[in-house]
């Protein structure tokens, strides 16, 4: 079971990440984030996705490495993607990256259901332990190339991809509802990268607009599904 949440180390993290938000406005057009966020990320303790060792860092507003190459990402930039996402009670999310299951966590607590792909499977099982452990009834985890979306369960109300890929997925695009959002960091390892807030209207034309500049680990993976002939 998790443990209690420490108020004072949450607390504090709240108001900075608050302050971080005011701070980026003039990038993000946000000086604030909505209620239902701040909320979400109060109820879940970032202290049961980092490993041992780093327990007492799980508070401070930054990435942490979970292994593998890969980090759990700022707490703040876990508030701000989520925000973006714009979804609700009845929203299905599909996330891209699983990590250590922190944001899937995170959304858990404001969607009807959230179904996370993991490439390397040491943490798609390491993720799919932690949120059963937690008692997480409402997160899918599997493991899979994460470009290739999830086709058995779309089209997705929403979708998050918390790797920096260079392109847009094709298949997530067409994955994604009319009328939802796709949020996703664009750019290379060693190359600037934007976040990036995708929105499909109606007719399913695109639109996109840079947020933030940001910087993270690299999407792996192939566009091309090897059953393709």
């Amino acid at each position: 079971m998790t443990q209690a949440i420490p108020s004072r180390a949450l607390e504090r993290l709240i108001l900075e990440i608050k302050s971080e938000v005011r701070q980026t406005a003039s990038y993000t057009g946000r000086e604030s984030l909505k209620p239902e966020v701040y909320e979400a990320m109060m109820q879940v303790s970032r202290e049961d996705f980092v490993r041992d060792e780093d327990r007492e860092l799980a508070w401070g507003n930054y990435p942490l490495s979970i292994g593998q190459g890969q980090t759990i990402s700022q707490p703040y930039i876990v508030a701000l993607m989520t925000d973006m996402l714009e979804v609700d009670s009845d929203s299905v999310v599909l996330e891209i990256g699983a990590g250590s299951g922190y944001q899937a966590a995170v959304l858990s607590r404001m969607v009807k259901q959230v179904i996370s792909i993991e490439i390397i499977p040491q943490l798609a099982q390491q993720a799919q332990q932690f949120l059963h452990n937690l008692g997480y009834k409402n997160i899918t985890v599997k493991c899979g190339n994460g470009r290739l979306g999830w086709l058995q369960q779309a089209p997705y109300d929403a979708i998050i991809v918390t790797a920096a890929s260079e392109d847009i997925p094709p298949e997530l695009i067409r994955q994604l509802k009319p009328g939802g959002r796709l949020v996703i960091p664009l750019g290379g390892q060693w190359l600037a990268q934007q976040l990036m807030e995708i929105s499909k209207d109606e007719e399913g034309n695109i639109t996109e607009k840079a947020v933030l500049p940001v910087s993270f680990v690299p999407l792996t993976g192939s566009n091309r599904n090897p059953d393709d002939r």
